[in-house]
């Protein structure tokens, strides 16, 4: 595997390892929180974090396609999430040719979804269920692990 693929898995095992903790535990209710009346909710920005890894894929089997997928229920956006990042994943993971710049994979669905993921983040606090800080540096992060089994957090503050 050529070191850009093997960075972007090791990206797709850092907004699975990031994005788990912040979705696991969500309050009831979490998924239509609105910090303000212009304001996507977590449900929304989650929906469309399915919507960026989707894209993504289609990228990298060279036939991009955008498509909006329509809010699902909370635990369903959750499943879409590791799904879709699972997907991704085992397509580069593959020797399947690359259809797009990895670069381009990065700068577009991938920093968008690191983004949403600072945004849900964001949202648990203002909605009075925060996560807690962490030393991501010293995270246990590797390619390949975007399910929903994560290490354990090794420094949180």
């Amino acid at each position: 595997m050529d070191e850009k693929r093997a960075l972007l898995r090791h990206v797709l095992g850092t907004i699975a390892y990031r994005g788990g903790k912040t979705l696991r535990d969500a309050p009831p209710g979490f998924a239509g929180f609105k910090a303000g009346e212009t304001t996507r909710s977590p449900g929304q920005i989650l929906a469309h974090i399915g919507d960026l890894f989707e894209w993504a894929l289609s990228a990298a089997k060279g036939a991009q396609q955008w498509k909006e997928s329509p809010q699902l229920e909370w635990d369903a956006e959750v499943r879409r999430f590791f799904d879709t990042l699972g997907a991704l994943d085992a397509y580069l993971a593959s020797d399947a040719p690359l259809g797009a710049p990895p670069e381009q994979l990065f700068q577009g669905p991938l920093a968008d979804s690191l983004t949403h993921v600072g945004q849900l983040a964001l949202l648990r606090r203002l909605a009075g269920a925060s996560v807690k800080a962490e030393n991501y540096f010293k995270a246990d992060i590797m390619a390949g692990r975007v399910g929903t089994s994560q290490a354990p957090p090794r420094r949180e503050f």
